[in-house]
This record gives C-alpha cells, sequence and structure tokens, in this order.
C-alpha cells in the first residue's frame, strides 16, 4: 500500500487494520508521534490527514487512502508550525515533553485552517492530555500564537 507522508510517497507492507501510528513508528521508524491511551482520548499519537488533527492510534491504515500524513517531523518544515515551535520554545512549553508532539501538531492544524482563532476556538481545538499539566503555558502560547496576548491570572483554555 502506498502511504503520502511528510511530503514522500512511501511503500508499506502493514496489514490494512493496523493503526497509522504503528505504520508510522513501527514500519517508518518515526517515533516522533506517541502512543499515549490506545484509546483516542490523550492525543499524544496526533497527526495530520490532509490538514485535519487525527488520533492515529484509532486510524486503520486502510482509512488513509491518499491524503497526506503530516507528522511531528515535518512540522517545522511549514512556516505555521515553525511558529508553533518556536512559541512553545518561548513560553517554556514542555515538561516531560511525551504530549508535545501531538500538542504541536493540534496547535499547528488550528493555525492552519484558522490564523486569528478565538479564545473559544482555541479552547475547542487543544484537547490533548498533558499529564505535566503545563495547560497554562499551552494557553499562553497558543494566545501569543492568535495574537491575544497570554492567560490572566493562571487562566487556561
Amino acid at each position: 500500500m502506498k502511504l503520502k507522508i511528510n511530503g514522500h510517497s512511501v511503500e508499506v507492507t502493514s496489514d490494512p487494520d493496523t493503526p497509522l501510528l504503528w505504520v508510522i513508528r513501527d514500519e517508518l521508524g518515526m517515533t516522533g508521534t506517541k502512543f499515549g491511551c490506545g484509546l483516542a482520548q490523550c492525543g499524544a499519537c496526533s497527526v495530520m490527514l490532509d490538514g485535519k488533527v487525527a488520533r492515529s492510534c484509532v486510524t486503520p491504515l486502510s482509512s488513509v487512502g491518499a491524503a497526506e500524513v503530516t507528522t511531528i517531523e515535518a512540522v517545522e518544515a511549514d512556516p505555521v508550525g515553525q511558529r508553533v515551535v518556536e512559541k512553545w520554545i518561548a513560553h517554556q512549553v514542555p515538561q516531560c515533553g511525551y504530549c508535545q508532539s501531538g500538542q504541536v501538531v493540534a496547535a499547528t492544524a488550528l493555525l492552519k485552517e484558522n490564523p486569528k482563532p478565538s479564545r473559544d476556538d482555541i479552547a475547542a481545538a487543544m484537547v490533548n492530555l498533558c499529564r505535566c499539566g503545563t495547560y497554562n503555558r499551552i494557553s499562553d502560547a497558543m494566545l501569543d500564537l492568535a495574537g491575544l496576548g497570554t492567560a490572566k491570572d493562571g487562566e487556561t483554555l
């Protein structure tokens, strides 16, 4: 089966029922996309399919079709993704970093779709879990990216 991933066409041999996450990690060797819960709840496995966020842990390879898959490994190749990474660093978002590839992918997808999201748009899109609790810093980075300042007195979105 052919897969379009990070701007390249690759041939994969995984079973069509294999979750995309395992194709990305095990067959293609790209380990930036993480396994978190396996239930599409936490978002550590987030990738983009044609620019939309998808939870790769529950996305069977057969459902990808001709969609362009974008993983964390290619996010900085996009100017929007590069800005997200810069703000993540500026606001010192990561602690352990485990969830951050999914967080950055989700943020990039939102800003590519809506360059000036409202606080409500950000709150609706940034639903990935962070076990370290960096939500205040994620909020600050997202508000900064949207041109909305920063959160007030520990406010999270």
